[in-house]
């Protein structure tokens, strides 16, 4: 009597173990949905559209709604921008989102002074509290300087690669000007390249500089590095 009368209970329970598990099958299927809707929704959000023809990789953004906005560039025209802390625009020319690296193009060189178009602000400065700062694969040609430099360790000699930068139309306003150039590496400050009335006004970059190659098909331009978000 006692085991047939537990039947109805067990019989219950056996109904109730197997609901509960249906709807726990059921829930999951619906969380699991749910995360893949959220994620879908997340990375709309993180991926800045295109500006003009160039694609702008998480987490650069070009403004509230996308990417993050300690990684702000702008897009000004149809032309993607980076801006400095003197607030100078510098294009972008290229971006590897692999190395968390992009390359802006150089300030023109005006002709007739040799001077560069950032000299006013005393060249090419990147806020020290940004995850942005200046690569190590810049090489650094530097024009029209005045003879204090040659107290440095740089390589202002005239077998020095800005001798053959003066060759091709964007240095031939410094051609005969005391040049120099050097490679900024880790020990130098990695948030600015200078340019001043007294000391040199023009400069311009090279990355990953190959002196085997000719100075037209040198890669212009300032590498600048991102740290990856937390």
């Amino acid at each position: 009597m006692p085991v047939i009368s537990r039947l109805p209970f067990f019989c219950w329970f056996s109904g109730f173990l197997l609901v509960l598990t249906m709807n726990i099958r059921e829930i999951m299927a619906v969380l699991i949905v749910f995360a893949l809707v959220s994620i879908s929704h997340v990375s709309a959000l993180e991926a800045c559209s295109n500006c003009g023809s160039m694609q702008v990789p998480y987490p650069l953004s070009t403004n509230d709604n996308c990417g993050n906005p300690r990684y702000r560039v702008y897009c000004n025209n149809g032309n993607l921008e980076f801006l400095s802390a003197q607030n100078v625009f510098y294009e972008i020319l290229s971006i590897n989102p692999s190395t968390y690296k992009f390359i802006i193009r150089s300030p023109l060189i005006q002709k007739n002074t040799c001077y560069s178009s950032d000299l006013d602000v005393g060249g090419l400065s990147i806020d020290e509290n940004s995850p942005f700062n200046i690569s190590t694969h810049n090489t650094v040609f530097l024009f029209n300087c005045s003879e204090t430099i040659l107290l440095s360790p740089l390589n202002c000699s005239s077998t020095s690669p800005c001798r053959q930068f003066e060759k091709v139309e964007g240095g031939s306003g410094c051609r005969g000007t005391l040049c120099c150039s050097f490679l900024k590496d880790s020990a130098m400050n990695s948030h600015r390249i200078r340019a001043r009335i007294g000391g040199c006004t023009a400069y311009t970059c090279v990355v990953d500089f190959d002196l085997d190659q000719p100075v037209q098909a040198w890669n212009y331009g300032i590498e600048l590095q991102w740290l990856p978000p937390n």
